[in-house]
């Protein structure tokens, strides 16, 4: 699959639908979240065996089984820098409570995991802190056992349907993804779309530890985007990593932003007054329906 169109020189992708007009305040109306049911918490083991992990369920108004996301945030965690020491759903951040009802308004079980909380890191990580973080939340090795922790405990939900489950992560949840998604993942044998996730989405990552392992190549089908002006990790490496993952044939669709910022999907007002970060979240919202409506639904 070649390179999508970047959104500048006439070559935008023209929103007509509802959520062109949902810029700033009026966007979290028009994708759910600002009326909607406080999400649930509930409490699963992560497959590291240890830890027990807090989720956050968006549940659809209609009854299951449904098919369901799996949420992973990113350095900064699940909670609002706003509200530092409080751990609970209402510290959600914007942009995960947007996502979590974004995905239960369109017929999806989404459930956010926090990964930092309970291993004592609930208020997550600074920017550009990468080096300094403790081994036990490393995304390459650590996470991806909490994403299929939070997949084993879906399917033991009757209100799922056990074999349509994918995840999206954000930023450093977007590395998490990418090293889930890899021939051998922490958490899976033998990996599969049947025996994992069906589908991933990975926003604005860092690209590097797959672009270096030798044969990378996600097992099932991966939707990747990236902010050409991101200042905290390269969109360069990624589309490298594209390029490289086509020529292995991978299921890949990848999508260069042109002008947009890291968390460029942030709904508040300070990400959303920069008019390629609008338009970028715009595109991302309808790709990422689109995305996993093909390889989710039945």
């Amino acid at each position: 699959m070649r390179e999508q169109p970047s959104h500048k020189g006439g070559t935008a992708v023209r929103m007509k639908n509802h959520f062109l007009a949902c810029a700033l305040a009026a966007l979290m109306a028009c994708t759910g979240a600002a009326d909607a049911a406080a999400p649930d918490a509930v409490h699963f083991m992560s497959a590291d065996g240890t830890t027990r992990l807090t989720g956050y369920v968006f549940m659809p108004d209609k009854p299951g089984p449904h098919p369901a996301v799996v949420m992973l945030h990113g350095r900064a965690g699940p909670y609002s820098s706003l509200k530092r020491g409080q751990h609970n759903a209402d510290a959600l951040t914007l942009r995960h409570k947007m996502w979590g009802n974004f995905w239960a308004s369109r017929g999806y079980l989404a459930i956010h995991v926090d990964s930092f909380g309970p291993r004592g890191y609930g208020d997550g990580f600074g920017r550009h802190s990468y080096s300094s973080r403790p081994l036990n939340v490393s995304e390459q090795a650590i996470r991806p056992l909490d994403a299929y922790g939070a997949l084993a405990y879906l399917r033991s939900r009757g209100d799922v349907l056990p074999d349509r489950i994918g995840v999206q992560g954000w930023s450093n949840g977007g590395m998490t993804v990418l090293a889930a998604m890899g021939p051998q993942p922490p958490g899976l044998q033998a990996p599969t779309p049947e025996r994992g996730f069906r589908a991933a989405i990975s926003q604005y990552p860092g690209c590097r530890a797959q672009l270096a392992e030798t044969g990378y190549l996600p097992y099932a089908p991966l939707l990747l985007t990236v902010a050409e002006d991101d200042d905290e990790v390269s969109p360069d490496v990624c589309r490298n990593l594209a390029e490289t993952l086509r020529s292995r044939g991978a299921p890949l669709e990848f999508v260069w932003y042109d002008g947009a910022h890291h968390a460029y999907d942030d709904p508040g007002k300070t990400k959303q007054s920069h008019e390629p970060n609008r338009l970028a979240l715009q595109d991302t919202l309808k790709r990422a329906e689109n995305f996993f409506a093909q390889h989710l639904r039945r």
